[in-house]
Order: C-alpha cells, then sequence, then structure tokens
C-alpha cells in the first residue's frame, strides 16, 4: 500500500463522520486563527514604537539645561539656560561619535494668517536641526546658516499648523504674523505624528535660531547665546552609551564642573526610552502567542481523543485489514495520516481566519496589526506538528491491535 492509498482511506474515513471530523477540527482552527491574530496585534505594537523610534530622529540623545535652586525652591529642568550654542559646536566638533547637534529654543505663541488664528510651539533652530532630528521638508526648502546669520523673517510649518492655518490651500510665500512680527512661509515639514508621549510633533513652526531670539521668544539676560537644549545625532553603529558618556565629559569640562559637583545639564537618551519600550511590545507579543497556544494544545489533545475513539470502533476492520496482508505500518500510516490531515485542514481555515480577524481588529478596534508570513508559516507548521505529536499514539496502538482479537471484537 502506498501513501496515496492511505490517504485516500483516510479521506473515506474522514467524510463518515463529518460533523464529528468538523468538531475536531475546530480547536486547531481557533488555536491557528487566536495565534496569527494575536501575534499580529503584537506586531503591530512593535511596528508603532519603531515608527516612534524613527520620528523622534533615529540614534538621539537630547541635552537640556540644568535647574535652580531660588530660596531652596528647586525649579526643574530649564529653569536655568545653562547650555549655549558653543557647546552644540564643541560636541560636534570633538566628539567623534556625533554626527549632528542641533541647538535650539522653544516657546509658545500665537500665529495669525488673515482672520485666523492658532496658538502652537515656536522653535529656533538650526540647518544641522534637520539633519539630527531625520526630518525633511515636504515643500520649501529648510533653514540655511544664511537665515541663521542674517536673522531672516522665515518659518517652516509643520503639517498640523499649516492645515489648521491654511487648510487645503498652498502655504508656501504666505505671510503670517508671529507676536505681530511678519514672517514668509518657505516651507511645509514632513508628517512626525505623535510622539510616545501622544504629543503633535507636526504641531509646530521653525524659524531660525537668531531670528527666535531676536524678534519672538527673546534672550538670557545671563547669555546672549544661551539654548533650551540641544538634539544630537550618534553615528549609525555606535555605542549609545558611550556617546552619552562622553557627551557628559566635554560638557562638564567646558562648565568647569568640579568632580564633588552635580552636572547642570540634562541627558536624555531617547531611543533607550523607546527601545524599552519596544522590548515590553515584545514580550506582550510572546505572551499573546502563548496564551493562543493553548488553544492548538487543547485541540491537538482533542484530535487524539476522537482518533482514539475513532480506533475503538473500528477494531474489526484493523483486524480485517491485517488478516488479508496489511502490515503494521500500513495501520499506523493511515490513522496517522488522518490525523495529520485533520490538523491542516483545521491549519489552513484558521490562517483563514487569523488573517480576516486581524483586519477586523484594526478595522474595528482602529489598533494597527502587522501579519507577517512567518508567523503564518509557524502557525501553520505547528498545527502539522500537533497533528503528528497527538495522532501517532492512537495510531500505534491501532498498528499494535491482535489481529484475531481484533477480529473478535463486538
Amino acid at each position: 500500500m502506498n501513501i496515496w492509498q492511505s490517504v485516500r482511506i483516510a479521506g473515506r474515513a474522514l467524510r463518515v463522520n463529518k460533523l464529528r471530523s468538523a468538531l475536531t477540527m475546530l480547536g486547531i482552527i481557533i488555536g491557528v486563527s487566536a495565534v496569527i491574530a494575536m501575534v499580529g496585534v503584537g506586531s503591530g505594537a512593535q511596528a508603532r514604537v519603531a515608527e516612534q523610534i524613527q520620528s523622534l530622529g533615529s540614534n538621539l540623545i537630547i541635552v537640556l539645561s540644568g535647574s535652580t535652586n531660588s530660596a531652596g525652591v528647586r525649579l526643574g529642568t530649564g529653569s536655568q539656560l545653562t547650555i549655549s550654542e558653543e557647546d552644540a559646536t564643541a560636541i560636534a566638533r570633538e566628539v567623534p561619535t556625533v554626527q549632528a547637534a542641533a541647538p535650539s529654543v522653544r516657546g509658545n505663541a500665537q500665529v495669525v494668517y488673515g482672520n485666523l488664528n492658532w496658538a502652537t510651539q515656536i522653535q529656533g533652530v538650526t540647518p544641522s536641526y534637520f539633519e539630527a532630528r531625520d526630518w525633511p521638508v515636504d515643500e520649501g526648502r529648510p533653514v540655511t546658516q544664511e537665515d541663521v546669520d542674517g536673522a531672516t523673517k522665515v518659518a517652516l510649518l509643520g503639517q498640523t499648523t499649516a492645515f489648521n492655518l491654511f487648510g487645503e490651500s498652498d502655504a508656501m510665500g504666505q505671510i503670517i504674523r508671529i507676536k505681530k512680527v511678519p514672517f514668509t512661509v518657505i516651507g511645509v515639514l514632513s508628517r512626525k505624528g505623535q510622539n510616545s508621549w501622544g504629543q503633535d510633533q507636526d504641531d509646530l513652526i521653525l524659524v531660525p535660531l537668531s531670528t527666535a531670539k531676536k524678534k519672538v521668544l527673546g534672550v538670557s539676560q545671563a547669555n546672549a547665546r544661551a539654548v533650551g537644549s540641544i538634539s544630537i545625532k550618534v553615528r549609525p553603529g555606535e555605542d549609545m552609551t558611550e556617546a552619552e558618556d562622553q557627551i557628559r565629559g566635554l560638557l562638564r569640562q567646558r562648565h568647569r564642573l568640579q568632580p564633588f559637583q552635580d552636572d547642570d545639564f540634562w541627558l536624555r537618551n531617547l531611543s533607550e526610552i523607546l527601545q524599552t519600550q519596544e522590548e515590553s511590545s515584545r514580550v506582550m507579543t510572546y505572551l499573546l502567542a502563548a496564551i493562543a497556544s493553548v488553544s492548538l494544545l487543547v485541540g491537538g489533545i482533542g484530535i487524539m481523543n476522537i482518533m482514539l475513539v475513532s480506533v475503538t470502533e473500528r477494531t474489526r476492520e484493523i483486524g480485517l485489514r491485517m488478516a488479508v496482508g496489511a502490515r503494521r505500518r500500513h495501520i499506523l500510516l493511515q490513522f496517522l495520516i488522518e490525523a495529520i490531515t485533520l490538523s491542516l485542514i483545521g491549519g489552513l481555515v484558521g490562517i483563514a481566519l487569523g488573517v480576516a480577524g486581524s483586519e477586523a481588529i484594526s478595522y474595528f478596534a482602529e489598533w494597527r496589526t502587522l501579519v507577517a508570513p512567518e508567523s503564518i508559516v509557524i502557525a501553520f507548521g505547528f498545527a502539522a506538528a500537533i497533528g503528528i505529536f497527538f495522532g501517532f499514539y492512537p495510531a500505534r496502538k491501532a498498528s499494535r491491535l491482535d489481529p484475531i482479537e481484533a477480529l473478535r471484537y463486538e
């Protein structure tokens, strides 16, 4: 007897009890579909975190001004401008792992265009800001060094700000007023979306750093060159922790801090924070997959149970086949093929339901899902393995029946 004949016999046996076969496959169907859907949900969460990392700027370290004390009261981060444009220049020049260092200042202001107005964040930046934050310009041009040197009144709008001021109209070349100062729109930034804290990164306006200080936000009386933050992009492949240590050492040296003194600035490694979130999302994916895999295990037990019942019901048939020359391996192969067929059909139906379920979750729950081909292959392979594992014992039991006793079975 060849394998094809065994498959035909197994198919005939399964068709005799269609309802029982369908109910047996139900466990595998639920298990496979649950694994695919849950892994899709977890993978979607990981992809979202990866997008957030990319939107903030790859390999990004932020330097913030330190805090100050007033009558024993600690006023918090940024209450004293302790970093400067020269610090940014020194970091870019003297730290070999740094690709770009961009000083910036920020504040809030009401922006007016015609009879429309919008409250948004104003940031004064240099040309290196776009490289440090991986933020291309969708329309127009970025801020240039000539703009910074000349304190020109030009502005780039984020997507949210552009929509609220201009709607679907073209913003290029239009005149807007920031604190009653006219600015010409020279560009619209590409969309960034929300960051990991839910803040809309597209709700802002970028202007030259010198312009922001002199005409919009004002300058520090203590130090006209002071800035609120420095965005630092580390070269790809470099160790972020090592780069952070080098930056801290350079800034302490420049600020003439003694070993016993605390830093007068703050360093934030944003990629580490978001990678921690990504790791949490990965753990969630594994957890969801493990929970869903329990359904596959239950389905496999159901297959073994039904196959044992089938062996008992067909004991006389097994004895008759052995009496006319069927060998043990033929009986083993037949029942094993029946179990694998149940698993594979259930796996195929489960894949279809799993993909459809992922799409339904994405549509109705507005939760991004990402079904990778690898998860489909793994779920299908696991279903086949379940059929072999749980089908082997009933098949082995059937092949070891004594032909004479089997023929006598009532």
